[in-house]
C-alpha cells in the first residue's frame, strides 16, 4: 500500500478488516511549501474571491494550517462558495464550520469544472492544491470566463527511506504482496522512481510477467491512465473514487 503515512490508516484498516495482511511502503510523503508567500497573499485577501476549489485533504489541512498561523479564523471564509474534489476533501472542509457548495459525482477534475460551468463567469477563483497537479481545473475554468488564481498549498515527495522496503517487498517471489494500491498519479509516477533506483534500469512492468504476478488496484481514472502510460496493469479500478470504493473493488476481485 503506498499512500503518504499519515493517511495510510483508513485503507490499512479497511483492508485488514477483511483479513488483509497489509505492509505500508508510502510512495508519497507530504512537505509544507518552500514558500508560503503566495498562500498566505491570498489567504490574507480572501475578500477579493468569490469561490475557493479545495482537491484534497492535504490541501485543506494545509490551508487552514495558515490560517490559524496568521490568526486569520474562519470569519474570512463566510462570504466563499466552497467546491471540493470527494467526501474526504468535503468532510474535512466542513469539520472547519465551513458549508460545502459543490462536490461533483465524480471526484476528478473535469468534473469539477463541470460542476462549476454556469457558476463562475466573471468570478474570482482560488485553487489551493499541490505543487505538481494536472493543469485542467485553472485551464478550463479560465475558458469560461474565471479569473483563476492557483496557489500552492503542499509538495509531494519521493520517500527515500521507502526504496530499500519495495526492493526487499518485489525480490522473493514468496514475499511479494499480491497487490500493490494506487490513489493517486503522484503515487504511480514514485512507485516507478523508486522501483527504477531499485532495480537498476529494469523497468517495473518486469513485476507483472515474474511467476508471482503483482496486481495493480487504482483509485479512478486518472491514476489508472498514468499506470498504463508507464505500461503497467490495471487489474481494478474502483467504481467510486474513494478509499471506500478501492477496497470494495479489491474485494470484488479476490484479496
Amino acid at each position: 500500500m503506498g499512500r503518504a503515512r499519515h493517511q495510510a490508516s483508513a485503507l490499512s484498516s479497511g483492508l485488514r478488516d477483511l483479513g488483509a495482511e497489509v505492509l505500508e511502503i508510502p510512495f508519497i510523503e507530504i512537505r509544507k511549501p518552500r514558500s508560503y508567500k503566495a498562500l498566505d497573499g491570498a489567504l490574507k485577501d480572501l475578500s477579493r474571491y468569490d469561490w475557493l476549489i479545495l482537491t484534497s485533504v492535504n490541501g485543506v489541512d494545509a490551508l487552514w494550517e495558515r490560517l490559524r498561523k496568521l490568526r486569520l479564523g474562519g470569519t474570512p471564509m463566510r462570504h466563499l462558495k466552497v467546491a471540493a474534489i470527494g467526501p474526504s476533501t468535503r468532510q474535512a472542509i466542513e469539520q472547519h464550520g465551513v458549508k460545502v457548495n459543490v462536490v461533483p459525482r465524480e471526484y476528478v477534475a473535469e468534473a469539477v469544472v463541470a460542476s462549476l460551468r454556469r457558476k463562475v463567469k466573471g468570478k474570482r477563483v482560488l485553487l489551493a492544491r499541490a505543487k505538481v497537479a494536472r493543469d485542467v481545473i485553472p485551464r478550463e475554468l479560465r475558458k469560461l470566463g474565471a479569473r483563476v488564481d492557483v496557489v500552492e498549498a503542499y509538495e509531494t515527495v519521493i520517500p527515500q527511506s521507502s526504496r530499500q522496503r519495495l526492493r526487499a517487498a518485489l525480490k522473493s517471489p514468496n514475499r511479494r504482496p499480491d497487490w500493490i494500491t494506487f490513489t493517486s498519479s503522484s503515487t504511480v509516477r514514485n512507485f516507478v522512481a523508486l522501483l527504477a533506483e531499485s532495480r537498476r534500469r529494469r523497468h517495473p512492468r518486469h513485476i507483472g510477467k515474474e511467476p508471482k504476478r503483482v496486481r495493480f488496484a487504482s483509485i479512478g481514472p486518472i491514476t489508472s491512465s498514468t499506470l498504463r502510460e508507464f505500461g503497467l496493469p490495471v487489474d481494478v479500478e474502483a467504481a467510486q473514487y474513494t478509499i471506500p470504493g478501492l477496497i470494495k473493488a479489491i474485494v470484488r476481485c479476490g484479496l
